[in-house]
C-alpha cells in the first residue's frame, strides 16, 4: 500500500510503505489521532535499565500549525544575529528561507515523535540509543512543502514500554475486572 502526501503546490513525497510484520500497538491517550505504531521487535546491540528495548515503526501526521510556529520562532531568532553582507543588520535574506523552513519541518516531525513516544506509552531512550530515523527525505518533503500545512510522515525509533505507564494500564484493567466482577 503506497501512499502520497500532496501539498497545496501539488508536490507529492511518497511515504514508505508500511513494514511487513511486528504487532500493532495501541495509544494509552488520544494526543496523537490518526497515528499508529508498531513493534518490530527486539534490539540485539541496544540495553536500557528500563527494561527490554524495541525497535518501532511510527506513521503519523506533523502539525502544520506547530511547525509554523517554530518557523516563526528560528526565524526571529535568525533575524536578531543576521549579518549577511548587503543586507541591512537583522535582516534575513531571502535565500536562507528554505533553510529556515527545513529546520523548523525537522523539529516538527521531531516533536511529533516525541508526542508518540507518550501517547503510546513508552519510554524514549538517552543519546544515539534512541535516535529517530525519518524515512522520507526531510529535504523532498521541504521542496513542495508551503508554510502552515500538516506533513505526514514514517518513522523508526527505539524505546521501552515507559514502566511506570504499564503498571497504571495493568491497575486501571484490574479495577474495571473488579467493577464488572462487583455487577
Amino acid at each position: 500500500v503506497r501512499m502520497a502526501s500532496l501539498s497545496k503546490l501539488g508536490m507529492a513525497v511518497e511515504l514508505e510503505p508500511e513494514p511487513e510484520g511486528g504487532d500493532e500497538i495501541s495509544a494509552v491517550d488520544d494526543t496523537l489521532p490518526g497515528s499508529r505504531a508498531k513493534n518490530m521487535g527486539e534490539v540485539d546491540d541496544v540495553s536500557s535499565e528500563d527494561g527490554t528495548v524495541y525497535k518501532f515503526w511510527l506513521t503519523a501526521e506533523a502539525d502544520g500549525a506547530k511547525i509554523k510556529e517554530y518557523r516563526t520562532t528560528i526565524l526571529k531568532d535568525a533575524a536578531k544575529k543576521a549579518n549577511f553582507p548587503g543586507f541591512r543588520k537583522g535582516q534575513v535574506p531571502p535565500y536562507a528561507q528554505p533553510q529556515i523552513t527545513g529546520f523548523a519541518v525537522q523539529e516538527g516531525l521531531v516533536k511529533t515523535v516525541e508526542s508518540a513516544v507518550s501517547a503510546y506509552g513508552l519510554k524514549a531512550l538517552p543519546g544515539s540509543d534512541g535516535e529517530v530515523t525519518v524515512n522520507e527525505e526531510v529535504k523532498d518533503i521541504c521542496q513542495g512543502y508551503k508554510v502552515g500545512d500538516s506533513i505526514p510522515f514514517t518513522a523508526y525509533f527505539n524505546a521501552v514500554f515507559d514502566p511506570e505507564l504499564a503498571a497504571a494500564a495493568e491497575e486501571a484493567v484490574e479495577s474495571e475486572e473488579v467493577t464488572a466482577d462487583s455487577e
